[in-house]
């Protein structure tokens, strides 16, 4: 794994990936990379005119990728829904790679369409029910079939709060950040361990970027108001973004790498989580994490009310 560059991916020629939020950051850099490997790549995105942006972008720094812009927005379970329904129209039958790149960090907060608080809403409702809809395609894949989800650092913030999931009796938006990628990593642990019962070949994996300049440091700023306070504070973060991004944080494409490994590299294993060697930046290198991620029973409990919240059964691994 000792310092493992983007030329060491395989040959992805014949494999198909989804890389939610590949409009930007590290999922396009990860999606360009796929697909400078041979895989034929979607671009899972929100915005139709940043996807269709991003696939333009993609298809002029590889001349003759094979890359699509399909919609998709994880806060509606109605636009999860009617992806999945286009994929297989578009794709047929299979999947190899999954990746569940797309989230957002640290808003005031809000409610999805469907009613849940949005970070554990995009990042982790959207993400459960997108893979459970997808995962037909996914084992009817020849072998090597992989789904990676993002995780981050911050999943130390805090564990799964399982009495109030919403933050419904009080948010802090980084514990809320934190809470829901810890859910990332739950839901990994469980879907590794559900698939691994039922005899399944797919491995899914976890990731985090390390610190890495994005537009996701932007978008956790905090919001203006109309005081003298509020309009100082959000200058200060965009100052202290500033700072961390051209002292402290790697690029896109090197943040990238972690994802890319978990997703191709050989010798992956269920249930790892791979990141940055020294933590906030590097090359890939399995991460350390917190003890409450590889909880089986908080696992299992997450798992069965993420079924409940979605409508999205994962039959297929009935235990």
């Amino acid at each position: 794994m000792a310092g493992w560059k983007a030329d060491r991916i395989p040959d992805q020629s014949g494999r198909t990936a989804v890389v939610t939020g590949g409009n930007s950051g590290i999922g396009y850099a990860a999606a360009r990379e796929l697909a400078r490997r041979g895989a034929s790549v979607v671009l899972a995105c929100r915005s139709g005119s940043r996807g269709r942006a991003a696939e333009v972008a993609l298809r002029g720094e590889v001349p003759g990728a094979e890359v699509e812009f399909m919609e998709l927005d994880l806060a509606d379970l109605a636009s999860v829904r009617e992806f999945a329904d286009a994929y297989g129209r578009r794709h047929g039958t299979t999947l190899d790679l999954l990746v569940n790149n797309a989230g957002v960090m640290a808003l005031p907060y809000g409610r999805t369409a469907d009613g849940f608080e949005t970070q554990f809403g995009v990042n982790h409702l959207g993400h459960f029910a997108l893979t459970g809809l997808l995962l037909p395609h996914l084992l009817a894949a020849p072998p090597g079939a992989r789904i990676v989800s993002l995780s981050s650092g911050f999943h130390v913030f805090g564990d799964v709060d399982h009495e109030d999931l919403n933050s419904e009796r009080g948010y802090r938006r980084w514990i809320a950040y934190g809470r829901s990628k810890t859910a990332n990593l739950l839901f990994t642990h469980e879907l590794a361990r559900r698939l691994a019962t039922a005899g399944s070949g797919i491995v899914a994996a976890a990731a985090h970027p390390g610190y890495s300049s994005t537009n996701l440091h932007v978008a956790a700023a905090p919001q203006a108001g109309t005081g003298l306070g509020s309009r100082l504070a959000v200058a200060a973060n965009g100052l202290g973004v500033a700072i961390g991004n051209g002292i402290i944080a790697q690029s896109a494409a090197s943040g990238a790498l972690p994802t890319l490994y978990a997703a191709t590299a050989p010798g992956v294993r269920p249930d790892e989580f791979i990141g940055p060697r020294f933590s906030v930046r590097g090359a890939p290198h399995r991460s350390w994490r917190a003890k409450w991620t590889l909880d089986d029973k908080s696992g299992e409990r997450l798992w069965a009310a993420s079924e409940k919240l979605t409508g999205v059964s994962y039959a297929s691994l009935s235990r």
